[in-house]
């Protein structure tokens, strides 16, 4: 595959690409490992004290286990559909905006994240917005889940997502984090990579795949996705009926440029 331009993404409609898709995003999506929220607040103090912005939060996956360690949580979220599935927790509070117009005050967070969604902003209006709320002690976290391609089962579940999104540039990542690493907003940027599985049933395989929002709803392609789901569960399901899908988990840590 040729490398793609990942900032083409949010001329794709990001912020209603998700609508009824959110049902099956907040039952299937995978979580985080705890390492990831560890790496993600060490060194920032009593996370009682800490305020985050959950950017595209989605249906609040990540939110939550901010929210679990104490930290008070913004989830800036365009999408009704993906709000109003979310489960409340009492430290998140959902509020509309975007990444490129979070309608956060200035220096106000002591915390931005952005969970499986920075691919989809523009970056040039994005890191400013980003630079503008935090304070100059806090910290940018830019994770991702990505599909652990050794894994054959993850190979062949991630093979079929490709070939029925007609290679949607969604799938390939690999420069997705370029536009943080050359800003002139933030510096100091390290990444760290964790390992991590999701445990699927198959109707828990199918509702994973059918929240993917690049793929597309013809019945064709449907009956296609589920024939291929249903094969490689056939062959790779354990004695508890389960299969398991294998990820990288990325974090890129960045600090405010002076």
């Amino acid at each position: 595959m040729t490398e793609l331009d990942p900032t083409a993404l949010h001329q794709m409609n990001p912020l209603k690409r998700f609508s009824g898709l959110a049902e099956d995003y907040a039952k299937y999506r995978p979580s985080y490992p705890p390492e990831v929220i560890d790496v993600i607040v060490s060194g920032l103090g009593d996370t009682s004290q800490l305020v985050a912005a959950d950017i595209g939060a989605g249906t609040g996956i990540a939110s939550r286990l901010l929210a679990d360690r104490g930290v008070w949580v913004w989830a800036i979220e365009p999408n009704v559909d993906m709000q109003q599935a979310a489960d409340p927790h009492r430290g998140v509070t959902f509020q509309i905006g975007s990444a490129e117009q979070t309608n956060l005050s200035d220096s106000s967070v002591d915390l931005v994240c952005c969970f499986q969604s920075f691919h989809w902003f523009d970056h040039d209006k994005c890191l400013p917005e980003f630079r503008r709320i935090l304070k100059q002690s806090g910290r940018l976290a830019v994770v991702w889940n990505d599909r652990d391609q050794t894994n054959e089962f993850t190979q062949g579940y991630s093979d079929l997502v490709r070939h029925l999104s007609n290679q949607h540039p969604a799938e390939e990542r690999l420069v997705a984090a370029q536009p943080l690493q050359t800003s002139s907003e933030f510096c100091n940027v390290h990444e760290h990579i964790f390992r991590y599985q999701q445990a699927l049933d198959l109707p828990g395989l199918i509702g994973r795949a059918q929240s993917v929002s690049y793929l597309p709803k013809e019945d064709d392609v449907q009956q296609q996705l589920l024939a291929g789901l249903q094969t490689l569960y056939d062959r790779w399901s354990d004695n508890d009926g389960l299969v398991y899908l294998t990820y990288r988990t990325q974090v890129f840590l960045a600090e405010p440029s002076e």
